[in-house]
């Protein structure tokens, strides 16, 4: 059994927790594992390494390649397929399985998922399935949902059921009437033969089978194919749908609600995620930051406060964050696509403060990583070396600085900044200039393959 693993979601239900270049699969939530992790260390229950395939946004590729170095789980570089754009999950899974034949599990990696003998046991009776459908897997439900589409099972298929219908995610009395009636949760887990699926592909969707039968590089595919759901344009159109049930927990964390859902609470009910907080007199909250957060007589709050953002929202609001995260698209606020702490493959930095004409930053190093060799046009550069020993490349020169020894970089000279060391350095950056933004740089040499 092979495993596709979905990870190019943006996150933005999660705001400002998430942002585009650390969606909430990459997030640390859950004792310091992301949810990417769990998932890939929920793929080798069934599939060994060389068997797993990752799709994602090219911008998260060192995310996943650290992810996957944290947990000393190595699958092949041909196995990472990097989508030039966002179109959705139908284009990224035609994708993988178009160049790759056999049996595949397909995992979201932003869900919750807990593996129990009930979804080992889902998978198995899925694969046997899969010789004559396309299988989704369908959560039992515990309550009446709103936040979640519906499966209507139909026929029995012995470990599963034809699907007679999917169902949009429903208001109240709705939800109440599925789930009196026996339908399951569309949890966007799936279990496909190629073979089959690429039949149905060519059969309901034949502009994206087509787009991919080309010759085209895949920027070139993915300038023509339309964004579009595997759910849309496949599952709901095709007569070779089955759904195995599963009784496991699960979320699809679609919003802060559900992360509170299945985070543990104090006797009060209050989740935290992140420093613990102090509260008085405040019962059924979810609490999220770094920093101390003290509440009184709060009830049925979500509050999430990070280095540049805060959020308050009263419980069962949640899901209208992707509102203001739309107003803050339609202004270009970069606090949508990064935070303060931003990581690349050498490190990080932190923009510590900023101004018109100035930026300051923490910068930390790896050992062994460097920095692009590079210029800037519109802003000249001060560092301090506080941790570590940086050799600096500087205008043909080389140096080396320790810490409490500084250099000033002009704008438009030729730099580059590493680490030799054994320890993680860090450097204070003084940026001053014109334009600050990060699109001011030309790199004329990089370790990563960035342009």
């Amino acid at each position: 059994m092979k495993t596709l693993i979905l990870a190019g979601g943006k996150g933005t239900r999660l705001w400002p927790l998430s942002r585009e270049l650390m969606p909430k699969q990459f997030i640390k939530i859950f004792n310091s594992s992301s949810l990417f992790q769990k998932t890939l260390e929920r793929a080798l229950v069934f599939s060994k390494p060389e068997e797993i395939f990752v799709v994602a946004n090219r911008e998260y590729k060192f995310r996943i390649i650290d992810d996957m170095k944290d947990l000393n789980i190595e699958i092949p570089k041909e196995n990472v397929y990097l989508e030039p754009r966002a179109r959705s999950t139908l284009p990224a899974i035609f994708w993988v399985l178009k160049t790759n034949s056999g049996k595949f599990a397909i995992l979201p990696s932003d869900h919750f998922v807990e593996v129990n003998e009930s979804y080992r046991n889902a998978f198995r009776a899925a694969e046997k399935l899969s010789e004559n459908f396309l299988v989704t897997f369908g959560i039992k439900p515990t309550r009446p949902h709103t936040g979640y589409g519906y499966i209507k099972p139909g026929k029995g298929l012995g470990n599963g059921f034809i699907v007679d219908e999917f169902k949009e995610k429903p208001d109240l009395m709705k939800a109440e009437e599925f789930f009196k009636s026996g339908y399951l949760w569309n949890s966007g887990m799936f279990f496909f033969d190629s073979k089959i699926f690429i039949e149905e592909v060519k059969k309901l969707v034949p502009e994206i089978f087509d787009a991919f039968e080309t010759h085209e590089s895949i920027e070139e595919v993915y300038d023509k194919i339309p964004e579009m759901s595997v759910d849309y344009g496949i599952l709901e159109k095709s007569n070779k749908v089955a759904v195995v049930p599963m009784d496991a927990r699960w979320s699809d964390l679609g919003s802060f609600d559900s992360l509170y859902e299945i985070s543990a609470k104090d006797e009060f009910g209050n989740a935290a995620i992140g420093e613990k907080p102090v509260s008085i007199n405040s019962k059924n909250n979810l609490v999220v930051g770094q920093k101390l957060i003290a509440t009184i007589g709060v009830e049925k709050l979500i509050i999430v406060d990070t280095e540049d953002a805060l959020l308050v929202s009263r419980m069962g609001e949640s899901e209208k964050v992707r509102e203001i995260y739309k107003t803050l698209s339609a202004r270009n606020d970069r606090r949508v696509v990064v935070h303060r702490t931003a990581f690349r493959p050498w490190g990080s930095y932190t923009v510590l403060e900023e101004g018109e004409r100035y930026k300051i930053k923490r910068i930390t190093i790896r050992p062994g990583k460097r920095l692009s060799l590079q210029r800037h046009y519109h802003r000249s550069e001060h560092w301090v070396v506080v941790k570590g020993t940086a050799r600096v490349y500087y205008d043909g020169r080389e140096t080396i600085l320790r810490p409490g020894e500084s250099t000033f970089i002009p704008a438009g000279v030729l730099h580059r900044l590493e680490n030799p060391g054994k320890v993680d350095l860090e450097v204070i950056e003084t940026q001053i200039g014109e334009y600050l933004e990060e699109d001011d740089i030309e790199r004329i040499e990089d370790d990563y393959g960035r342009e």
